[in-house]
């Protein structure tokens, strides 16, 4: 059976749904953000390793960003008697 426009469509709708929009990103100092995967990435900034939808990114985010301050403020406290 041949696809029809609309079967070609839909199936292209659907793999494009199914690839990742969006990457976790984090600087030097610790800090998590998202960022789109299409875009190149803003300096300071890295890719962390996870990829997916949005809502997938800052849901890992909010899993692996547990201390907010910045890493030059926990090394500073850690240093503090």
């Amino acid at each position: 059976m041949a696809m029809t426009h609309d079967d070609t469509t839909a199936a292209a709708a659907e793999s494009a749904a199914e690839r990742p929009t969006h990457r976790v990103v984090r600087n030097d100092e610790e800090q998590y953000s998202v960022w789109w995967v299409d875009r190149e990435l803003p300096p300071g900034w890295s890719e962390e390793g996870f990829r997916g939808s949005e809502e997938a990114c800052l849901a890992h985010v909010d899993v692996v960003w547990t201390d907010m301050r910045p890493l030059s403020l926990r090394r500073r406290m850690e240093q503090r008697p």
